[in-house]
């Protein structure tokens, strides 16, 4: 799989995964400059320049340190994959607290790092409130989400309205759409979804409960 990676070039795909493990950003043109001992800008910029080509990295516009690792360069580094964790979202009322920009990386645990379900449309959110405890979501738990336009009537989603955003259970039949809260005790019980409610994403994973279990055994 990496036999058209160069060594040089593998060797700027562990710079960016470290940096970002260790220090939550990617490296700045100086950093890849001193790591691969070359003088210009522009030498740096082709590194990154062909692994973007070979699907490795993508690269935000408008952003000094805008760049994303994609699923091939993990499996060519052999390592965990790391996603964005871009806020909070409550589990109870509506709050506006998801950002479109991330305040760290997470690694994900090897046993949920299934390449065909994460990519780069895939982040984390830390939740907030306990309207989801009987889907063993709780009060701090970090969620892996999923951005997706495809959603079915049981999938527990990031919902986001002009109040802000929610995480709750998607409901819907022939006669009706709702957001149903996961706790007896959360009034009310289903919530409506208004036109201008949209789904950010559904969530695919309790990275909380993984370690959960770890802690268990």
């Amino acid at each position: 799989m990496s036999k058209n990676i160069t060594p040089k070039q593998e060797k700027v795909l562990k710079l960016i995964y470290n940096n970002l493990v260790n220090s939550d950003f990617p490296p700045t043109l100086q950093e890849i400059k001193e790591e691969m001992g070359v003088v210009s800008n522009q030498s740096a910029l082709n590194f990154l320049d062909a692994l973007e080509k070979k699907g490795c990295v993508k690269r935000l516009e408008g952003q000094t340190r805008g760049i994303r690792l994609l699923p091939l360069a993990f499996k060519i580094l052999n390592v965990d994959l790391i996603v964005p964790v871009v806020g909070l979202s409550s589990a109870g009322p509506f709050m506006e607290t998801l950002d479109d920009t991330f305040e760290k990386w997470e690694v994900l645990p090897g046993e949920i790092t299934d390449v065909s379900q994460t990519n780069e449309d895939v982040f984390v959110i830390r939740v907030k409130g306990d309207s989801m405890i009987n889907a063993e979501i709780y009060d701090g738990d970090v969620l892996l989400v999923k951005k997706t336009e495809q959603f079915l009537s049981g999938d527990i989603v990031v919902a986001r309205s002009n109040d802000g955003t929610t995480i709750k259970r998607f409901m819907a039949d022939e006669k009706r759409s709702y957001l149903k809260p996961e706790n007896p005790n959360f009034f009310p019980k289903e919530i409506p979804i208004y036109p201008e409610t949209i789904f950010e994403g559904k969530v695919i994973a309790n990275l909380s409960a993984v370690n959960r279990k770890k802690i268990n055994c």
